[in-house]
C-alpha cells in the first residue's frame, strides 16, 4: 500500500519536471543553443543525482513545519500540490511546487489540528522574496563581468559561440544537481516520516538510506516530467518575458544555480557555521522564481525596455495564488478521503500537562501558574490544547515550545530496528553504547529518553547555545529526532 500511496508524489515529481526542473535549461532551449532532447538527459541525470546525494537538508525544513503522520494523509497533500500545480502548468505558468506543497501542508495542519511551526514557514517565506532577489543581483553582476571580458578579448564569433553552447551545458548540469538537492522534498517529503523503506547495503559499506531511496524514486518522475511536458513552460521562459541572447542565457542559468545551491548545501551551512558567519536557511525554493528573477536582472541591466511587464504580472499572480488554491484543495481532499473513503489521513496526537511535564516546562521557565488548572488534562490535537493553553496564560505564550515538552509521544528503545536501520559511522562508540544500554526501556515524552540518554554518556549533551556549538547541537538534534521516529510505538 505504501507504493500505491506514493502515486501522488511521484505525479507531484513529474509535475515539477514538466514546471520547475525545465527552467534550468528554458533559457539555452528558448535562445536555440541547445536542443530541447539533449537538455532534457542532462537535467534528468543530474537532478537525480542532487536528488540522492543532497536531498535531505531542505527536506528536514519542510519537514518540520508540519508533520505529516499518516500515509493517507502524506498522498493526500502531495496530490493536491500536484493537481495545483499540473493545473498552472496547462495555463503556461511557470508556478512553484514549492509553494504548492508549503501550501497543502498548511490544508493538513489546519484539518488535522496541528500547529504550523511558524520559524519554519518564516524562513520559508523569507527565501521565496529572496530568491528572485539573490538571483537578479547575481544575474546583473555576472552580466557586468561577461561584458567587460568580452569587450577586452578578441575572441572569433564562431568561438565564442561554441564556448557558450559547451557553458550552458555544464551550467545547466550544475543548476540540475541543485535542484534535485533543494526541490527533492517538496516531491518526496511528506512520505518521510510514513516510509517503511531501510537502509540498502552496497558493497564497499556504501549505505543508501531510506530516505535516499525515496528521493531516487521522486527524482526519476521529475526526469518522466522533464521529457513528457517541460518544452512548452521551457519556451515561456526563454522567450516570453523577455528575449535573451545566449551570453545572458548562460549568465540566467549560472545565476538560478548559485542560488539553488546555496538553500541547499549542508555543506556550505556548516562551513559558515564552523566559520562563526551566518548560515543560509536551507529551504526548498523556487527554480522558477530563480530563473525569473535571473532574467529580469539580466533585463534591468540592459536599461529594462524589453521587459514584457504583462506577462511578469501573469506569472506573479500565480506565485501568489499557488499557496492559497493548494491550501484550499488540501483541505478538501483531506476531507473526502476521510470521510467518504474511510481513510485515516492524520492520526491523533495527545498533548498533557503532568507533574513531570510541569517540572520541564518550569526548567526551561515556560510555566505560567495558571496551567496549574490544566493539570492530569488531555487534549487529542495541538489546537484544542494551544486555546486552553491561552484561557489559562498571562502575556506571551511560546505555544510551540510549550507544545513540544507536553506532546504524548511513547517510545520503545529496540536494537533491533536501530540495526535494521542505522548508519553506524553516524554515532560514536559511547552514543551507542548509551542506546544499547536503554534496550527494552519505555518513555512517554520525547525528553525524556533524551535526559537517560545524557545520563548515560556525555556525548548526548548538548553545549551551552553559542555560535561556536551551533554545529555540535545540530548534529545532537538530528540523532535524537532520528532516534524519536525510529523509537516510536504506533
Amino acid at each position: 500500500m505504501f507504493f500505491v500511496f506514493l502515486l501522488s508524489g511521484l505525479f507531484l515529481g513529474w509535475s515539477l519536471g514538466a514546471n520547475d526542473a525545465a527552467n534550468v535549461y528554458g533559457t539555452a532551449v528558448g535562445t536555440r543553443m541547445i536542443r530541447f532532447r539533449t537538455a532534457a538527459i542532462v537535467c534528468s541525470a543530474m537532478v537525480i543525482v542532487g536528488a540522492v546525494l543532497g536531498g535531505a537538508g531542505a527536506a528536514h525544513t519542510l519537514g518540520s513545519l508540519g508533520a505529516v503522520n499518516a500515509l493517507p494523509g502524506s498522498f493526500t497533500v502531495a496530490l493536491a500540490a500536484a493537481v495545483t500545480v499540473t493545473w498552472m502548468t496547462r495555463l503556461s505558468l511557470p508556478v512553484s511546487t514549492s509553494q504548492a506543497i508549503v501550501g497543502a501542508i498548511i490544508g493538513w495542519n489546519l484539518f488535522s489540528g496541528s500547529l504550523t511551526n511558524w520559524g519554519s514557514l518564516t524562513r520559508i517565506f523569507t527565501s521565496w522574496v529572496l530568491c528572485p532577489i539573490l538571483a537578479g543581483l547575481f544575474a546583473m553582476a555576472l552580466h557586468s563581468v561577461a561584458a567587460a571580458v568580452i569587450g577586452h578579448s578578441r575572441i572569433h564569433l564562431f568561438r565564442l559561440d561554441r564556448a557558450t553552447r559547451i557553458g550552458l551545458l555544464i551550467v545547466g548540469a550544475f543548476a540540475s544537481y541543485s535542484l534535485g538537492a533543494n526541490n527533492i522534498a517538496n516531491v518526496v517529503g511528506v512520505f518521510v516520516g510514513s516510509s517503511p523503506l531501510s537502509n540498502f547495503d552496497l558493497p564497499g559499506h556504501l549505505v543508501i538510506s531510506g530516505p535516499q531511496q525515496l528521493f531516487l524514486l521522486g527524482a526519476l518522475a521529475i526526469a518522466l516530467g522533464v521529457f513528457t511536458y517541460s518544452k512548452k513552460v521551457m519556451l515561456t521562459v526563454g522567450n516570453d518575458l523577455f528575449r535573451l541572447s545566449p551570453i545572458s542565457a548562460l549568465i540566467v542559468v549560472l545565476a538560478q544555480a548559485i542560488v539553488l545551491f546555496l538553500f541547499a548545501s549542508e555543506g556550505l551551512e556548516n562551513w559558515l557555521v564552523r566559520h562563526g558567519l551566518p548560515s543560509i536557511p536551507l529551504v526548498p525554493v523556487s527554480s522558477s522564481q530563480a530563473v525569473i528573477g535571473a532574467v529580469l536582472g539580466i533585463g534591468i541591466a540592459k536599461g529594462g525596455r524589453n521587459i514584457h511587464f504583462r506577462v511578469l504580472g501573469r506569472i506573479a499572480s500565480g506565485w501568489v495564488s499557488t499557496p492559497i488554491i493548494a491550501a484550499g484543495v488540501a483541505f478538501v481532499s483531506l476531507f473526502v478521503v476521510q470521510n467518504v473513503f474511510s481513510q485515516q489521513v492524520a492520526r491523533p496526537v495527545r498533548y498533557e500537562i503532568t507533574a513531570e511535564v510541569a517540572g520541564e516546562l518550569a526548567e526551561h521557565d515556560l510555566y505560567q501558574d495558571g496551567m496549574d488548572a490544566l493539570l492530569n488534562q488531555e487534549y487529542d490535537n495541538a489546537a484544542a490544547y494551544t486555546r486552553a493553553l491561552s484561557e489559562v496564560s498571562e502575556g506571551h505564550l511560546a505555544a510551540a515550545e510549550i507544545a513540544r515538552y507536553s506532546q504524548v509521544h511513547p517510545l520503545l528503545v529496540d536494537i533491533e530496528k536501530l540495526h535494521q536501520h542505522w548508519n553506524q559511522r553516524w554515532y560514536s562508540p559511547e552514543q551507542l553504547l548509551a542506546v544499547f544500554r536503554l534496550h527494552g526501556r519505555t518513555f512517554r515524552y520525547d525528553w525524556e529518553l533524551d535526559h537517560a540518554l545524557a545520563e548515560l554518556s556525555p556525548d548526548w549533551v548538548r553545549q551551552p547555545p553559542t555560535r561556536e556549538n551551533k554545529l555540535y547541537n545540530k548534529g545532537i538534534d538530528e540523532r535524537l529526532t532520528y532516534l524519536h521516529d525510529l523509537f516510536a510505538v504506533q
